[in-house]
């Protein structure tokens, strides 16, 4: 029972959320106080892992590595991020933060050498495809291969020994010295599969139930996420299904897709978010707003562990620009939703969610089970042993009585996410192998059924 199995994350994007500036200029800045109490936030609306990245030293966005083992002094320094874990882990938060192995920015100590030192730099062989009869927009008089089509973004040859140990030795670094909790991949899909496997077997031997996390957009994730690569992947496929089967009044794609998914990974749990700091906000997706209460209750119950991209507990939007995500990542004064505890229905569901994720061990372990499906209703149970939680969504504009068979006699159903502690929110009736229930229009519950 690895203590990401039950994780609920909260993901950061610091540079974003603290208002740093869009391009490092070298001044040193100091945002953890904030980022501090960003966290204590997290652990509040029930989540238990902080993902925060990129953090290291960079040029701009974060993703063009200057100094891995330096904190970007947009946001602070070593010192402050090691405490930030301390605080982290006291308040009971697992930390991860982002590992961009696939390549690095052009002022990256190897690369500054090779377009200094060029065919005699010891560093040459770091990088791929360096052709010095070639040249680029900086004038470098060589190219290289990069990631995406960005000359900004030098592509390492991660099947250079010398290249995977320096990785190796960062990742050490990370946990002596801050104590982390896990890694998030960045473009694990174009990583080496053999650099991940001794990444797994190098990260067992270093720390207990070290997560390895990759973010892999298409394909059968298992080819990633397996014994002995990475515990996870993102789950683009779902992310799409979740907010694609609202907007088209389709839950059978949904339904779908979670069975394609079990078939393809089995028991491993995907990383299950709605958004992130590379997709357009959630609430700027559905079409009907109404829409944000079943979204996040499926996210939350589905085979997977869910995450929370920051600011989207408060049903901010954001839509995706081309060419600049800042809009996706932006600043937020966490005082100005101070009371958002009290009066946001979404903010209070995440907190419940959290609750019951951390209570019912059914949505973690529970085997998944579909029990009633059409275009607008959905229900399926999280079965473990002789228990099940029973999840029932429906997103018609009306309320609909819905009739549904179990696999075993129902001897008693309680609805465990009525926050009004009136029993009022679903009317349920069991008749021997039956739930039937009267379900409000683009709402949703939670049954606990013994």
């Amino acid at each position: 029972m690895a203590w990401y199995d039950k994780a609920v994350i909260y993901h950061i994007y610091p540079l974003g959320l603290c208002g740093c500036r869009h391009e490092n200029s070298g001044v040193a800045e100091n945002h953890f106080e904030k980022l501090n109490k960003w966290a204590e936030h997290a652990k509040k609306i029930g989540c238990t892992c902080i993902y925060i990245g990129p953090l290291f030293e960079s040029g701009s966005h974060g993703y063009d590595t200057i100094n891995y083992r330096k904190v970007d002094k947009r946001l602070g320094n070593n010192k402050d991020f090691r405490n930030f874990i301390s605080n982290c882990h006291k308040i009971g938060l697992k930390v991860i933060v982002d590992g961009v192995f696939n390549h690095v920015g052009r002022n990256f100590f190897a690369f500054e050498d090779l377009k200094k030192n060029r065919e005699n730099s010891k560093y040459r062989n770091w990088f791929c495809n360096v052709n010095f009869l070639g040249n680029n927009e900086y004038n470098d008089r060589l190219c290289y291969e990069n990631w995406g089509g960005y000359n900004l973004l030098v592509k390492l040859n991660n099947n250079n020994e010398e290249v995977v140990k320096y990785h190796l030795d960062t990742v050490k670094f990370w946990i002596d010295e801050f104590d982390i909790d896990g890694i998030r991949l960045d473009v694990a899909e174009v990583l080496d599969f053999n650099f991940m496997k001794r990444l797994r077997i190098f990260t067992e031997n270093l720390k207990n139930d070290f997560w390895l996390m990759g973010e892999v957009i298409h394909g059968d994730y298992s080819r990633w996420a397996n014994s002995e690569m990475l515990h996870s992947v993102t789950n683009y496929s779902m992310y799409k299904s979740i907010y694609s089967s609202h907007n088209d009044h389709n839950y059978f794609e949904l339904a779908h897709n979670i069975k394609r998914m079990i078939e393809m990974t089995g028991k491993l749990r995907l990383y299950t978010f709605v958004d992130n700091h590379d997709v357009s906000r959630i609430y700027s997706i559905l079409k009907n707003k109404e829409h944000i209460y079943n979204t996040l209750l499926l996210q939350y119950t589905i085979p997977g562990i869910p995450s929370i991209y920051y600011g989207s507990e408060f049903c901010i939007e954001g839509n995706k620009n081309q060419g600049d995500d800042w809009n996706l990542r932006p600043c937020l004064d966490l005082n100005n939703y101070k009371d958002y505890y009290y009066k946001n229905k979404i903010t209070n569901l995440l907190c419940k969610l959290g609750e019951l994720k951390a209570n019912y061990l059914e949505l973690t372990y529970g085997d998944y089970k579909e029990l009633k499906l059409t275009n607008r209703q959905f229900a399926f149970a999280r079965i473990l042993e002789n228990h099940a939680v029973v999840t029932i969504v429906n997103n018609d504009y009306k309320s609909i009585t819905m009739e549904i068979d179990m696999p075993f006699e129902v001897s008693n159903a309680v609805d465990i996410l009525d926050t009004t502690k009136n029993n009022n929110l679903l009317k349920i009736d069991t008749k021997r192998k039956k739930l039937i229930i009267d379900i409000p229009s683009n709402s949703g519950g939670l049954l606990y059924i013994k």
